[in-house]
């Protein structure tokens, strides 16, 4: 058991090293401020961040994870395959709004899939300064093709050829970028206790001082070896001086084994004795010594951080200015050592000042400490100058800048408000959820959208949507709940004690911490799980009530106030798309209602000749189609007729009610059906409705099986053979109807024997997104074959089992573009006597 763990940390060593060595190589191949790789998870269709260099990883928590289906760069590259390239802000906001949401800076980034065997294996991204529409051939996009392709080889071999295994499901591996000469500062703290003479060093240090794990012996000798050997002594000496309470007036200044200047800070314990006996800061500021050195001496606070947030310098001003010692500051990220400089709106600020090479200018509030009121004092104006390694900062008191300064030409803005200039990130979500629900116009597309926003931003794992008819609620979409335990819920009145319910009837949300709070509040409700939070948020529209939303957690856990404003911005947002997508659907009803009017309710029969004929509609769009199928009596004979009118809306329905009748009207008269299509062809050309029409036009002997065929532009027909062979009629055919008034429709014979099974389509139900039409007409071939081999026989498929079997695809499809009509004939044998 030992060994097989062993073997996992050594592979999970030998990914993160992989992962790490592709994103600081792109960094180099894209010119770039920040990269990184997601993974896909262990939850189906969930892409997550895996490792990010060159940006504080709590900066960048809205992205570490992505739901395949998001309208999201890197969504695409993992799903389409393909690189996907935005040179500047702009080409974002037009190609994905919800990205540029939630970063509204000048930056550019560049994400190509990592390729797999079946599928990608993830994608490499790269954020990197703003460029012209036109200049992109600045990215060495080959190197970054050449990263991707070698990153999924290596992922392949070490997982040995298992795609499933490549996975990532921690939070992302935060990297610092590799230093550019001149090299930045570097920063590591310690912890000595005189009386055991044991040191404790943070990572930080250890890396700076070079040293592996195990290597340090962790003694107040091996810590004055390893910082300066040739000073040593001066350490040592120093760490006994502040053991007794005299710590150095300022930092020494040490040189490294190599010469490089390093300097040690060091402080006693703290008066309550709640710290350790003696605490310190080894800084390495490399280059940038002298001018650390001048900041010194600056009124005004410089403090300097690295690409992963941490404090790496502080001027004795902005130790001043923060109420906090240097020594509380150094080697700690932002987030750590000064929390009112973080969190909304100052994370969009720190983001927008590493993503973009503009310095970043806004105000801040201390916190008011034992005073009971803040005063002017208390605001901070703060300067971001970004640079490629590090971000120096500075803070001025507001009331003492001078007024023309660009740093406040603005008045302080209260956290939390957007004034000019000021963050949207609170907004984000409900911004980038209202981007998405634009493009969802059916109640099934805007509940698959608010499980794609909803669930990855919140880290939820339980989705349901109740929708309000005739006051009960009926659930209109779930996921993640067991299966069969909302059963009971369907179709619940308002009367019923239910949070589900009375959320909505009261209007207020409802958070519970824990499932022991429901079962509280409830008593005797049925629980789906022994631990997890639940949020039940009402779905009002314009004071209507629409439904109710169920958000599930897998674990116990709090709301912040932040959070329940959020969730009830949404629910909002998810209200007023579920009653538009109503609206919609009622109308959608409606206009297929008034399609399938224009078509026959019975087809003309015939004792010789069995037909069947479907038509569906489009899945995408509400307006009524022109695909239109009709059987009618001509003479002795039947005609059999298919058409398919260019476009959608009421003027293709318009057409294709009058091409009907006029086909109609010709069968009637028994012409033939050359004659029949160039009639209707000057017909429609008359009536110059600005549309065309494909059609094929068959007239048939029962008694003899004798056919006569002809087409203008539309798909040819398709023949089963009683053997069950099947193929495509080689039928010439002439221009669509309603183009030219001169065009011909020339006349094929065939012979329709009993048994034999007769295939008229339009094109909706052969054509594909990305496929090649005849690949649909081959499909439709073996469905035809399969479906027609018991069609006739007695106790066997009737034709309109076999129409349902040939449109059963279709008609389970979600997003279908164009209408579907089909329509089938079969000659019956006539039986011995």
């Amino acid at each position: 058991m030992a060994g097989s763990d062993e073997q996992a940390v050594r592979t999970r060593a030998r990914l993160t090293a992989l992962l790490a060595d592709a994103s600081t190589g792109a960094l180099t191949a894209a010119g770039g401020r920040a990269a990184g790789v997601y993974l896909r998870s262990g939850i189906p269709g969930l892409l997550r961040l895996a490792v990010l260099v060159g940006l504080p990883g709590p900066l960048f928590k809205p992205w570490w994870r992505l739901h395949v289906d998001r309208p999201f760069p890197v969504a695409d590259a993992y799903r389409l395959g393909v690189q996907v390239i935005l040179p500047n802000a702009t080409e974002t906001m037009r190609r994905y709004p919800q990205f540029a949401a939630g970063l509204p800076f000048p930056f550019g980034s560049v994400h190509v899939a990592v390729p797999g065997r079946a599928e990608p294996l993830g994608v490499l991204t790269v954020l990197h300064p703003a460029m012209a529409d036109t200049v992109d051939e600045l990215l060495d996009r080959e190197a970054l093709t050449r990263l991707a392709d070698r990153l999924g080889a290596e992922l392949l071999d070490l997982t040995g050829g298992n795609e499933r295994a490549v996975s990532w499901d921690a939070e992302p591996l935060c990297l610092r970028p590799p230093a550019s000469p001149p090299t930045g500062a570097a920063v590591g703290r310690f912890s000595w206790d005189p009386a055991t003479s044991v040191v404790r060093a943070d990572d930080r240090l250890h890396a700076l001082l070079g040293l592996r794990p195990g290597e340090f012996a962790g003694t107040a000798a091996a810590l004055a070896d390893a910082v300066a050997p040739a000073d040593a002594h001066q350490v040592l000496a120093a760490l006994r001086d502040a053991a007794a309470g005299k710590p150095p007036d300022a930092p020494l200044s040490l040189r490294a084994r190599d010469g490089t200047q390093r300097l040690l800070d060091l402080w006693p314990a703290e008066a309550d004795g709640a710290g350790p006996p003696v605490g310190g800061v080894v800084f390495e500021p490399g280059t940038s010594a002298s001018a650390d050195g001048a900041a010194d001496l600056l009124p005004e606070g410089v403090f300097c951080l690295d690409r992963l947030g941490l404090i790496v310098y502080v001027n004795p001003a902005a130790a001043r200015l923060a109420g906090r010692p240097r020594e509380a500051l150094l080697g700690r990220p932002l987030w750590e050592a000064l929390p009112w400089l973080t969190g909304p709106p100052y994370d969009d600020h720190l983001r927008g000042a590493l993503l973009s090479p503009e310095p970043v200018r806004f105000h801040a509030r201390r916190p008011a400490g034992d005073r009971e009121e803040a005063d002017e004092g208390d605001w901070l104006a703060v300067s971001v100058h970004p640079g490629t390694d590090l971000l120096a900062c500075t803070l001025v008191p507001a009331s003492r800048m001078d007024a023309t300064r660009e740093a406040v030409s603005e008045p302080p803005v209260a956290p939390g408000t957007v004034g000019r200039g000021h963050s949207m990130a609170p907004l984000y979500r409900p911004i980038a959820l209202a981007i998405a629900l634009t493009d969802a116009v059916t109640a099934r597309q805007v509940s698959e959208v608010v499980m794609q926003e909803l669930l990855p931003a919140f880290g939820g794992r339980q989705l349901a949507i109740y929708l309000l008819q005739e006051r009960h609620l009926y659930l209109a979409w779930e996921t993640g709940f067991p299966q069969g335990f909302l059963a009971p819920f369907e179709g619940v009145g308002l009367d019923a004690h239910l949070p589900g319910v009375e959320t909505l009837t009261t209007g207020r949300p409802l958070f519970f911490e824990s499932m022991a709070q429901i079962a509280a509040s409830y008593p005797g409700i049925a629980l789906d799980a022994d631990e997890g939070a639940r949020a039940f948020l009402p779905l009002i529209a314009s004071g209507r009530p629409v439904g109710s939303c169920i958000l599930g957690f897998d674990c116990s856990r709090s709301f912040s106030t932040e959070e329940r404003t959020v969730l009830t911005a949404l629910a909002g947002l998810i209200a007023h798309a579920l009653e538009r997508a109503r609206r919609y659907d009622d109308e959608a009803a409606l206009a297929r209602g008034l399609q399938q009017a224009l078509l026959p309710r019975r087809l003309s029969a015939h004792p010789r000749v069995e037909t069947a004929g479907r038509y569906l509609p489009g899945t995408q769009g509400m307006d009524v189609g022109g695909d239109w199928y009709d059987v009618v009596e001509a003479g002795d004979g039947l005609a059999l007729v298919i058409g398919d009118v260019q476009g959608h809306g009421v003027q293709a329905a318009a057409t294709m009610g009058q091409l009907r009748s006029a086909v109609r009207a010709f069968a009637l008269s028994d012409r033939p059906p050359d004659e029949v299509l160039s009639g209707s062809n000057r017909l429609l050309i008359d009536l110059d409705p600005g549309q065309f029409a494909s059609c094929c036009y068959l007239r048939l002997d029962p008694l003899t099986g004798r056919a006569r065929i002809a087409r203008a532009g539309h798909p040819p027909p398709l023949l089963r053979a009683p053997d069950g062979s099947t193929r495509l009629l080689d039928i010439p055919g002439g221009v669509v109807l309603g183009v030219d008034p001169r065009a011909r429709y020339p006349v094929t014979e065939l012979l329709l024997e009993p048994d034999a099974i007769l295939a008229l389509y339009t094109d909706g139900l052969v054509e594909r997104p990305g496929a090649d039409i005849d690949e649909g007409i081959t499909a439709l071939r073996r469905a035809l074959a399969e479906a027609g081999a018991t069609a006739g026989r007695p106790g066997g498929r009737s034709l309109a089992g076999v129409a349902d079997r040939l449109t059963a695809t279709a008609r389970h499809a979600t997003g279908r573009p164009d209408d579907v009509a089909l329509l089938l004939a079969a000659r019956r044998a006539v039986p011995d006597l």
